[in-house]
């Protein structure tokens, strides 16, 4: 070995300890986006921030966590994002496809971690799932397209006399190819969808529905529908609608049944994709990961409410039954 070379391997070897030293003592800067503000922490926050604090991240000692959001309008979403690129984080999470859009048209260096991704090689959000080749990487909400209809399917196998479904639809939220394919699930199932656009006067969409002849409901998806999840839920009770949600915790609220992955442990799981990251990763090589299970859930007190007998099929395969 030359002495050119060995004094260069002596140098990284006394440099190593110093390096690792430098990297425990930093703090860290997570940029966190939501549409709507929050008092306190959100159950899907908590849930982050849990994961975050399992792998050692604890605000206020080696985490500065920057959270934004849009006051519940999506529309000022890229707005916010520009104020949070500029801040300069090392990593910024986002939720559903318009946050991640958003955030990408914001910057194309800093690290996103989506958490709800939704079709997102169709809606150009990476270049695959096992190659995301670009500065987005984190959790796809689907493990196919065919198990995104399923919850259509379910529906109509606990009410076979289904035909008439409406659909909450929120168009800032949602990813638009989703559209296209509950509308081929649902012609396959024999079912006609009516489409209704997220209002901010609830009750609204639930007149339109009754107005259509609507026999159930079926939510489409998004922060907003989300965030007034405890009143949708009471209306579609009021109206009489047998409800079918994208994730649990509208049947926690009192809605029918749901066919989803578990949203908080997708927010847990998001901490780890930021922790390798902030170790050296780089979004391009992380693949974006499916969820391993999909939980039917069902309530029967609102079944029974609704009058309604929920098929022994159905109630076997649900991991958790509401009574």
């Amino acid at each position: 070995m030359d002495r050119r070379r060995f004094v260069a391997l002596i140098g990284s070897a006394l440099a190593a300890p110093l390096v690792r030293a430098q990297a425990a003592n930093r703090v860290y800067r997570i940029g966190y986006v939501s549409t709507y503000p929050s008092q306190k922490p959100s159950r899907l926050l908590a849930a982050f921030l849990d994961g975050l604090r399992a792998l050692g991240y604890v605000e206020g000692k080696n985490l500065v966590f920057d959270h934004r959001h849009a006051d519940g309008k999506p529309e000022r979403m890229p707005e916010v994002m520009r104020e949070l690129a500029t801040s300069n984080p090392d990593v910024i999470v986002t939720g559903v496809n318009a946050q991640t859009r958003a955030a990408r048209q914001a910057t194309h260096s800093i690290p996103i971690v989506m958490v709800i991704g939704t079709d997102v090689e169709a809606e150009g959000l990476v270049a695959s799932l096992a190659h995301p080749g670009g500065n987005i990487t984190g959790l796809s909400w689907d493990v196919d397209l065919k198990n995104l209809s399923k919850r259509l399917e379910l529906l109509k196998e606990a009410l076979p006399a289904l035909s008439r479904v409406a659909v909450l639809w929120d168009r800032g939220q949602d990813a638009p190819a989703l559209k296209a394919n509950y509308e081929r699930a649902g012609a396959a199932l024999g079912l006609s969808l009516i489409w209704i656009d997220y209002t901010a006067e609830l009750e609204q969409m639930f007149r339109i529905a009754q107005r259509e002849r609507a026999e159930a409901l079926f939510a489409g998806g998004g922060a907003r529908l989300y965030a007034n999840r405890k009143n949708i839920v009471a209306l579609a009770a009021k109206y009489r609608l047998p409800d079918a949600y994208y994730t649990g915790e509208f049947v926690e609220a009192g809605g029918l049944m749901s066919y989803a992955p578990n949203l908080p442990a997708r927010f847990r799981q998001a901490a780890s994709y930021v922790d390798k990251i902030l170790r050296g990763a780089r979004p391009a090589d992380l693949p974006v990961e499916r969820p391993e299970m999909i939980e039917l859930l069902i309530n029967l007190k609102t079944a029974k409410a609704l009058g309604l007998t929920i098929p022994q099929s159905l109630l076997v395969r649900a991991e958790r039954v509401i009574e």
